[in-house]
């Protein structure tokens, strides 16, 4: 083991330009003294030391990246697994497995660690990795398995894998990009991947690129297989993040703006989450994971501790309760005793209870005929009103009876007044109509006398005065009527009444 950590230190050494650093582990070489707490301390204050307190995420993401290789290039030949396809994304199980376990010290030893991963951070990678491949994750088995097992180490980690996971899955390219993505996610802190428009900055187009979103900084590829890389921009804990119409948004840095656009509103959504999320994480000195892990990690602390608490205060309530029953028996007489009294003061309530029932009972009663009464009175009341004002009312029609009745008579005397005016009127008009016939009748007659009259002098004049040729009588109407259809009268032309003058 010490010819191990000699070979650690000066790969680690030689990656940071420090050659030498394991001559001050030299004296330990052939001796079973150093132990990982001295190794700890040694990398700690002599190696890494070197280094800058605060380093820029990406370097110390290469830093990391670095020491992991030198790592599993020491202890890969103990890692193996019997399917083929999954051997070659073994580094990267390591990658994750390194970044999420715990070491923990080891029971009844002193210098002992283990490396473990905790059953839920397995399940939730055993999960993602068999969603990946489309094969059927069975959680219920899989907890039933970490009761068992506790912790994971890494090999039986990579065993349970290939056992839940794979299902005899051979294709190395779907199990290689499956574990890539989880690899992407936790090692190199991706916290989203997609396609989006970016608009140019000399070209003012809108073109797609793959991105790549980090809490440091937001990559963006021409393709998805992220090989041609074409920019970067640098994620500050300045940048803003302002929604644009449409599906367009626009991340404000220090640097300037860019303008980028999604497909549709989910995934528009989805990105300016997780630009909010990298910005939010940009200025942390750790890895966005790593930071979540730890967090997972306080929690099942508090967890265990809450369980730990409710454990020790369950043994208090055990210990309480069995001093409780032990006095229980001690009380268990006085109880009796006590008992016996209750029952009598009980008789004594009984009989107490039952004559305040019939008491409460007459008072309910009393209260009952007091309302009846109330009610009753107070219905004689309402009809009493009402009768009076039936009354008034009938007393306002007698009187509009009456004005009415008196009014008609008034109107009946004046219509009797003026019909005798009427009669007396009609009865002068008959009086003068008789007059008028008589002296009509009178007329007629005196009409008739001249009428014969007439025809007397006609016939006489006819007698005395002939006619000449082209003379002849006309007739013509009376002045006045007579009893024919029309009256008629003869004229005679002045020619025929001129006397014949004297030869």
């Amino acid at each position: 083991m010490n010819h191990v950590y000699l070979v650690l230190t000066a790969n680690i050494g030689t990656l940071l330009d420090l050659y030498g650093v394991e001559r001050g582990l030299e004296h330990y070489k052939n001796t079973a003294t150093l132990d990982f707490d001295q190794l700890k301390h040694y990398l700690q204050h002599e190696v890494f030391s070197s280094l800058p307190d605060k380093l820029p995420l990406p370097e110390l993401r290469n830093y990391e990246s670095k020491i992991a290789e030198i790592c599993w290039l020491i202890c890969h030949k103990n890692h193996t697994c019997s399917n083929e396809s999954f051997q070659g994304c073994l580094f990267m199980i390591f990658r994750i497995f390194c970044l999420l376990a715990e070491i923990n010290r080891e029971q009844n030893t002193k210098n002992c660690y283990q490396v473990l991963l905790h059953p839920t951070e397995a399940c939730y990678l055993a999960q993602s990795l068999a969603h990946s491949l489309g094969s059927v994750f069975d959680e219920e088995d899989f907890n039933n398995l970490s009761v068992s097992m506790g912790g994971f180490r890494l090999n039986p980690f990579i065993a349970v894998l290939e056992s839940r996971c794979l299902n005899e899955i051979k294709d190395r390219a779907a199990i290689e990009e499956a574990v890539t993505d989880i690899y992407h996610t936790f090692v190199e802190d991706v916290i989203k991947k997609g396609f989006l428009y970016k608009k140019g900055y000399i070209f003012p187009t809108m073109k797609e690129y793959w991105f790549v979103l980090r809490p440091s900084e937001l990559t963006y590829y021409k393709t998805r297989s992220e090989r041609d890389k074409s920019g970067s921009l640098t994620i500050e804990s300045t940048c803003k993040i302002e929604p644009k119409n449409g599906y367009k948004i626009t991340l404000q840095c220090s640097e300037r703006n860019f303008e980028l656009e999604a497909s549709n509103h989910m995934t528009r959504l989805q990105w300016i989450s997780a630009l909010q999320l990298a910005i939010e994480h940009s200025s942390s000195g750790q890895s966005y994971q790593r930071v979540q892990a730890t967090k997972r990690k306080q929690i099942r602390q508090g967890r265990l501790q809450e369980m730990l608490r409710a454990k020790a205060l369950l043994q208090l309530e055990r210990n309480a309760r069995q001093v409780a029953e032990g006095q229980a028996k001690e009380l268990e007489a006085v109880v009796k005793e006590e008992t016996k009294k209750l029952n009598e003061l009980e008789q004594i309530k009984d009989k107490l209870e039952k004559l305040l029932e019939e008491e409460t009972q007459a008072k309910r009663d009393e209260e009952i005929v007091r309302a009846l009464q109330a009610r009753v009175l107070a219905e004689e009341w309402d009809k009493r009103e009402e009768l009076e004002r039936l009354q008034e009312e009938q007393r306002v029609l007698l009187d509009e009876e009456r004005g009415k009745r008196i009014e008609f008579e008034e109107k009946q005397k004046d219509k009797e007044l003026q019909l005798k005016a009427a009669e007396e009127l009609l009865h002068q008009l008959e009086t003068e109509r008789k007059m008028l016939d008589e002296q009509l009748k009178m007329a007629h007659n005196k009409i008739q006398v001249s009428e014969e009259t007439k025809e007397i002098l006609e016939s006489k004049l006819m007698q005395f005065i002939p006619l000449r040729d082209g003379d002849r009588i006309r007739r013509a109407h009376s002045f006045m009527p007579s009893t024919k259809d029309r009256p008629i009268s003869f004229e005679v032309r002045a020619a025929t009444l001129r006397r014949p003058s004297k030869q």
